[in-house]
């Protein structure tokens, strides 16, 4: 009884704080400056995960200027456990947009969105990631496509990877992994399979000594093909978690 009650004030306390930022980015966060816009996203992040009951355990160097970093991806909850460590410009799919409450919040603040089948919108998008990429940004992208459990990591797509080796700037592996108590990879964050977003986002309510664990790796020179990339990053982040990976395979472009 008392796990659900701590579940459901948690999920309130979560919900109240979705709708805050829902608000400062329709209203202020395009009136800040860069460096503010900085601060309040990695505070609200931090803020957040911990109104979910989620500890950060950040490991590694945090990167700094204008990189391309590439994550295995888990959870809903990806975007803001990078977010807590260093505020970055994220590249998501357009579906995201209709997430309630989410898709709200992440459309005001400096996210890129991929409109698929559209190959107009497809070279506006990787031209506005070099730009922001030549600006000093840090922009984050997701090479697998979709989520995993954790428990392994599916091929990296090399495509979005092109950007950084058009603005000359490193890619920086990150690697990501939530544990608990009982689990060396906690079931609970997984947006994966048939979980709805609800269900994830409960599960995480209700999950004891969640831990997201960030770890900044070691920045790849862009100065090379973007298969050769996106295999090298793979490997590093596999490496890093000790999860599975297989010799890199010939991967679509």
């Amino acid at each position: 009884m008392f796990k659900q009650i701590r579940a459901a004030w948690r999920l309130l306390l979560t919900l109240i704080h979705l709708l805050y930022g829902c608000a400062l980015g329709a209203f202020f966060f395009r009136r800040w400056s860069v460096q503010k816009r900085l601060e309040v996203k990695k505070r609200w992040s931090r803020q957040l995960l911990g109104k979910l009951g989620v500890a950060l355990d950040a490991r590694g160097t945090v990167f700094d200027g204008g990189a391309l970093v590439v994550a295995n991806h888990i959870s809903v909850l990806d975007i803001f456990v990078i977010n807590a460590i260093r505020p970055c410009t994220f590249v998501c799919k357009d579906d995201v947009k209709d997430w309630p409450l989410i898709g709200g919040l992440v459309s005001n603040v400096d996210t890129i969105f991929i409109q698929r089948g559209n190959r107009a919108a497809a070279r506006r998008t990787a031209e506005s990631m070099v730009a922001h990429l030549q600006a000093g940004d840090a922009i984050v992208v997701f090479p697998e496509g979709t989520t995993t459990n954790g428990t392994h990591m599916l091929p990296f797509r090399p495509a979005l990877l092109q950007s950084a080796v058009d603005a000359g700037v490193p890619v920086l592996p990150v690697a990501l992994r939530y544990r608990d108590p009982l689990h060396a990879i906690s079931p609970a964050p997984a947006y994966d399979g048939d979980v709805s977003l609800w269900q994830c986002i409960r599960a995480v309510a209700l999950a004891e000594g969640l831990v997201a664990e960030v770890t900044a790796l070691a920045a790849i020179d862009s100065q090379a093909e973007r298969q050769h990339l996106a295999a090298h990053a793979k490997h590093e982040i596999a490496t890093s978690l000790g999860v599975p990976h297989q010799a890199p395979q010939s991967a679509p472009v």
